[in-house]
């Protein structure tokens, strides 16, 4: 039993981030309908969703436990903050021909998250993840100097899901409780967006134009949880050096989409940014592997 536990956390991996790297075409199917009502219904109905897994696991003892603590509260309701601007700006990018900036932005997450434990956690960095740093900001600069703007979009995108990580990490509350209370915490913004709509352009946030598109948020909202069960299935099996190297599946599946598929063009200036961020993600990925392979002392 014990030698199937990897190969299922793998499978587990693979599912999650294959998942994610997929969004690019799904979402692209709903590019007609803004990135504020897409968000809307996603979280509605990733709410619903994901209530119907609490009452069928016989969870909600785990979220009432939240309720009684308001410090974790509040933290999940940051999270949701951070995690509900990325979708926003990751669908605006699907829609408007952004998905090359948006897999640069999830290909720069890990390297932003060292820094945020540098800054934040007060955590030291080894030499290897210094020198994978110090790349990442050569791309930057790579980036201003070439393009002559910063990649906003990629840095938004990473800085955003980076605090997501950070600030989630500190809530010792399981994934499927957590999304549910995060997608509430969303809720209450997006019924603002939606009667700011009614009253002011007659629009009716929730109500779609026709039967697919329907279709389709509502399978927005069940795409929104699956992924991270998946996720969530994945870490309890593997260690976090296999867990960091599946991580890159979701971005490259997207750089693929974008060029390939979506046709976005790809600057040789961008070029040179995406190489030297694959090279710090490799001295990192190398860093990270020797760091939980060592040898107990």
């Amino acid at each position: 039993m014990r030698a199937t536990t990897p190969l299922a956390g793998i499978g587990f991996g693979l599912l999650a981030y294959g998942i994610w790297g997929f969004f690019p075409l799904f979402f692209r199917q709903l590019s007609h309908v803004a990135p504020m009502d897409v968000l809307s219904n996603r979280a509605v109905w990733a709410c619903v969703f994901v209530s119907l897994l609490l009452t069928l696991r016989q969870g909600w003892g785990k979220v009432l436990a939240v309720f009684r603590t308001p410090r974790q509260f509040a933290m999940l309701a940051l999270a949701a903050l951070l995690v509900g601007s990325n979708w926003l700006v990751f669908l605006w990018a699907v829609a408007n021909q952004q998905v090359v900036a948006s897999s640069l932005g999830y290909f720069l997450t890990p390297l932003v998250n060292v820094l945020l434990g540098l800054l934040v956690l007060k955590e030291r960095l080894n030499r290897l993840e210094w020198i994978s740093v110090g790349l990442a900001i050569a791309a930057l600069l790579n980036e201003v100097l070439s393009l002559g703007s910063l990649p906003w979009v990629s840095l938004f995108l990473a800085a955003s899901f980076g605090s997501y990580g950070l600030v989630r990490k500190q809530v010792p509350v399981d994934a499927i409780s957590g999304l549910w209370l995060e997608t509430l915490a969303m809720l209450p913004v997006c019924g603002i967006y939606a009667l700011w709509q009614w009253q002011t352009a007659s629009h009716a946030v929730f109500a779609a134009p026709d039967a697919l598109t329907a279709w389709l948020l509502v399978a927005a909202g069940v795409l929104t949880a699956l992924p991270l069960m998946a996720f969530a299935a994945a870490t309890q099996r593997l260690d976090l050096a296999s867990v960091g190297m599946l991580m890159y599946i979701n971005p490259s599946m997207q750089f693929l989409t974008a060029v390939w598929l979506f046709g976005e063009p790809l600057q040789n200036a961008r070029l040179v940014s995406f190489g030297l961020i694959w090279l710090g993600l490799f001295v990192f990925s190398w860093s990270m592997w020797r760091k939980y392979r060592r040898p107990a002392a």
